[in-house]
């Protein structure tokens, strides 16, 4: 029985962990945008914007995911945005936790209530591609185990 218990348990952990690894890669025509995400989660595909710049993402619990880029016309720099966004008087905002590198920036912290995440790289070619993750923080526990991994496969050509 012991053997019986101990075989049930690892085929439900191997079913648990290829459920989670579901994923669907997206990538966006106009600035060559990638992210990775668990498409059973962030099911609700929004409309593109008219000008393409990337995508939109909803669940069923509240959660958020946008994949995009902009032309960075500012020549803005990772440690400048992360200076900018932390100095933000925006009501209902504050960043509670920021790192920048030489070509890449991340933010986390409270918007309108909800828990972001946000990575961006400064690409050599003019664009900014990021990735912005929010969610309830009653949903930490679902996703906070996830953001590291969508927010890591964020690249460009």
């Amino acid at each position: 029985m012991q053997r019986r218990c101990s075989f049930l348990a690892v085929v439900a952990t191997i079913a648990a962990t290829n459920a989670i690894a579901a994923r669907f890669t997206y990538v966006n025509e106009r600035f060559g945008t990638v992210c990775t995400f668990p498409d059973e989660i962030f099911t609700d595909r929004q409309p593109e914007p008219d000008n393409g710049d990337g995508q939109q993402w909803l669940s069923a619990d509240g959660a958020s995911l946008i994949c995009s880029g902009i032309l960075n016309v500012d020549d803005d720099t990772p440690k400048g945005f992360v200076a900018a966004e932390k100095a933000s008087d925006e009501t209902g905002y504050k960043v509670t936790y920021s790192k920048a590198g030489k070509d890449w920036a991340v933010l986390s912290g409270l918007k309108d209530g909800k828990i972001f995440y946000e990575r961006r790289l400064f690409g050599r070619d003019g664009v900014i591609r990021s990735v912005w993750i929010d969610y309830p923080p009653a949903a930490k526990s679902k996703y906070d185990p996830l953001v590291g991994a969508i927010a890591g496969s964020l690249k460009g050509p």
